[in-house]
């Protein structure tokens, strides 16, 4: 439940307004679910009903807690992630860093560590920011909308910008890992950014914490035999580790 409130905040943040109708079929639930959801989260302030669905409410405190929530939860196995991540990275590579909490740890670590000299593409403000001025660093920045829960420009021109590049590797994060779906995205903008990225390189690594397996989702980004490597975390289930080596899913664990 709470998860699916969370995907009706972010739909809001993403459009401005939601229907009832369309998050039944995103979301895979009956409209009289979703219709339950948007009157306990008027009650609970978080966005205002209209007929037929719901629009957000202009600084509303629990998106701007959702974007520190997103950014600061399980920190700690998200670095270790980066940190891996960051093994994989040649000196003189060039590489993709996406607008996903885990990637901006990336861009962190890369911060931090001067002794690789690398180009980096991003649509990222948060990565950015962390990069610019890097003396190790040379930063490309895609143009487009700004929007999302962790600043970033999507949209088609930043797809379109995009797929003008071409590089060694990229990481990316996602919503979730579903191995009888795929990779899943929590709307359209990000997903078209992401296949995109997709289109730029043959190695794309996954960058997902323990967390992201299963769960509900709106958008199909890619088969999960797309990537060329997932990396996540120690706590990954038994299972979610058995059944990638069943499926041949190239799982590093950070």
């Amino acid at each position: 439940m709470q998860e699916r409130r969370r995907a009706i905040l972010r739909k809001l943040e993403e459009c401005g307004s939601v229907k009832v109708n369309d998050l039944s079929r995103e979301l895979g639930c009956s409209e009289v679910t979703i219709r339950a959801d948007i009157r306990a989260m008027e009650q609970e302030g978080k966005l205002t009903r209209t007929h037929g669905g719901a629009v957000g409410k202009t600084a509303d405190e629990e998106v701007h807690h959702y974007r520190a929530e997103s950014l600061y939860r399980n920190t700690e196995l998200k670095k270790q992630i980066a940190a891996c991540a960051y093994a994989f990275i040649e000196d003189r590579d060039t590489i993709i860093i996406d607008d996903a909490s885990t990637s901006f740890y990336l861009a962190v670590y890369i911060r931090q560590h001067p002794e690789k000299h690398l180009a980096i593409v991003t649509n990222s403000l948060l990565a950015a920011n962390e990069l610019a001025g890097c003396s190790h660093v040379e930063l490309f920045m895609v143009g487009g909308h700004v929007g999302g829960h962790l600043a970033a420009t999507m949209g088609e021109a930043a797809q379109e910008s995009m797929e003008k590049f071409h590089v060694d590797k990229a990481f990316i994060g996602v919503h979730s890992i579903n191995f009888d779906v795929g990779l899943t995205s929590i709307a359209t903008p990000q997903m078209q950014v992401k296949q995109a990225i997709m289109k730029t390189t043959e190695k794309v690594f996954v960058l997902a914490d323990s967390t992201k397996f299963g769960g509900g989702y709106l958008s199909v980004i890619c088969p999960i035999k797309s990537v060329y490597k997932i990396i996540t975390d120690k706590k990954v289930s038994r299972e979610n580790v058995v059944r990638a080596e069943r499926e041949s899913v190239p799982l590093v664990i950070a």
